[in-house]
């Protein structure tokens, strides 16, 4: 039975190293999303031409990111789980499953929302390039 306790852990050492290197990533991805967030929005202000501040493009950039970085904490509370299944553990992991879902569905809704607008501007584009303005308006 001694080299089961061995196995154990060896088991024990691989899940706690995968437990920091995972999230060692999600907080390389909240950087990345903060990095690529600011350059978003230095981008927009150099170029903005007096309209409203799209607010909804930073937070769509900055959301995706988060959202990678909780499936990433996901997994090591999973880990952590598996080693050590406290109450705490267990109610942390449900914590941070709730919160992944509900971002993801909500980011998911705005790119939606994103898509249908862009679709609607595009086609409203492809169809003045046939439809004539004096045309237009003499119909009116």
């Amino acid at each position: 039975m001694e080299w089961l306790h061995h196995i154990e852990g060896v088991f024990l050492s691989i899940a706690q190293i995968g437990e920091v290197m995972l999230e060692g990533i999600a907080v390389f991805c909240v950087l990345m999303g903060l990095s690529a967030t600011a350059q978003l929005v230095l981008k927009l202000v150099r170029h903005r031409k007096r309209v409203e501040f799209p607010f909804i493009q930073v937070r769509l950039k900055f959301g995706l990111w988060l959202a990678l970085a909780l499936e990433f904490q996901l997994g090591a509370d999973i880990l952590n789980t598996t080693i050590a299944p406290t109450t705490e553990a267990l109610i942390r992991l449900a914590v941070i499953a709730v919160i992944r879902t509900f971002l993801n569905y909500f980011l998911n809704k705005e790119i939606e929302i994103q898509i249908e607008m862009r679709e609607q501007a595009k086609a409203h584009r492809y169809r003045s390039l046939f439809v004539d303005d004096s045309e237009d308006a003499t119909h009116e």
